[in-house]
């Protein structure tokens, strides 16, 4: 039996910016629409304008009232308003941000309802975002609190054979050595090691830990974090069962490519992960956030203000984190396949060797 194409929810992003290009350009190929059928919350004016400004009027899509009424293998549209929306492509969002707000918002509650199976979510401008109302530093906390999710999310970038995670996240750098605790490693740690297994497909992940100070500390000579905080917990999650290694200097880490050795890496902030990850991955990356009962990832860039309009937008990261999405809500159904039924697979062989 055919399987039904997998409803992908879109949120628009900042209407200023390069997320409706990607979009567009994302599904200007058919060929996606044969697996996938895409909802995108915005409004048909915005849509429009975009597809005129950017010359990829061929791009039709199907207007709906409710992504219930999407149709599968056309490029669907909720339409979120009707007003006419001053688009200046290139400039900071500033008002029209609480649209991009109003996008998400209709999409997370789509999706927490069942209307659509995944979202996959354009770039926003935080400051814009915070300025119009948003009460959230990004996505992911705002995505946390949705779905009444009190235990640990993980930010984890996806691409090219590398899969990053962070320890501390949209913090400044100066509050990272206080995040840092063995605690709080080892949790982001059994984070990455249930997703790589459950919404992965990794059945006994390797997962590589940095330190945090140069040279992971040199013994304490740098900073006794590493030795007094990550190596325990290194040890703490081996004694578990996962196989966790390091601390590891991140420079030579990366530069070295021992990180090809891994099925996951755990960074301690920010920067030390995703500087090497985009270096790495940039254009075919997707940022995945682990941990939430819902399946949400996003393009690996962000607004690009500096290029909106100009055509030259790349969609291969939104088209990864639109496969990724799927993927991952398969994998995640084939899970719970196993979870239900763990003799299952032992009954079947036992079947095929009786017959």
């Amino acid at each position: 039996m055919e399987r039904p194409p997998i409803r992908v929810g879109i949120s628009c992003g900042d209407l200023n910016g390069i997320g409706l290009e990607v979009v567009l350009k994302c599904f200007e190929d058919t060929r996606m629409l044969a697996e996938v059928t895409p909802v995108l919350y915005c409004s048909a004016k915005a849509l429009s304008h975009h597809r005129k400004a950017l010359k990829l009027d061929e791009v039709q899509f199907n207007r709906v009232n409710d992504a219930r009424e999407a149709v599968p293998r056309k490029f669907n549209l909720v339409n979120l308003w009707e007003e006419d929306v001053e688009i200046e492509l290139g400039k900071a969002s500033g008002s029209l941000a609480s649209y991009a707000i109003k996008s998400l918002e209709a999409a997370a509650q789509d999706l927490a309802s069942g209307k659509v199976d995944v979202l996959v979510t354009a770039p926003i401008d935080k400051n814009s975002m915070q300025q119009a109302g948003f009460a959230y530093p990004g996505h992911t906390e705002y995505l946390q609190q949705m779905a009444g999710s009190e235990s640990e999310v993980l930010m984890l970038l996806i691409g090219e054979g590398l899969r990053v995670g962070t320890v501390t996240g949209h913090i400044p750098l100066k509050d990272v050595a206080t995040a840092i605790t063995t605690e709080r490693i080892v949790a982001k740690a059994r984070l990455l090691h249930h997703s790589l297994q459950r919404d992965l497909g990794v059945p006994t992940p390797r997962i590589a830990i940095l330190g945090l100070n140069p040279h992971a500390g040199d013994g304490g000579t740098l900073g006794s974090e590493d030795k007094e905080r990550i190596a325990p917990a290194v040890r703490k999650l081996n004694d578990e069962g996962i196989q966790a290694m390091g601390p590891y200097p991140a420079d030579g880490f990366f530069g070295n490519g021992s990180y090809k050795h891994f099925d996951g890496v755990l960074a301690m902030y920010h920067d030390q992960g995703l500087a090497p990850f985009k270096a790495l991955s940039f254009g075919h990356g997707v940022n995945f956030t682990a941990g939430l009962p819902i399946v949400r990832t996003s393009p690996d860039h962000g607004t690009g203000l500096g290029i909106a309009g100009q055509g030259v937008a790349d969609e291969g990261s939104f088209r990864a984190a639109v496969w990724l999405a799927c993927d991952i809500h398969a994998n995640r159904e084939h899970w719970k396949e196993i979870s239900a039924n763990p003799l299952q697979p032992q009954k079947r062989e036992k079947d095929r060797k009786g017959a």
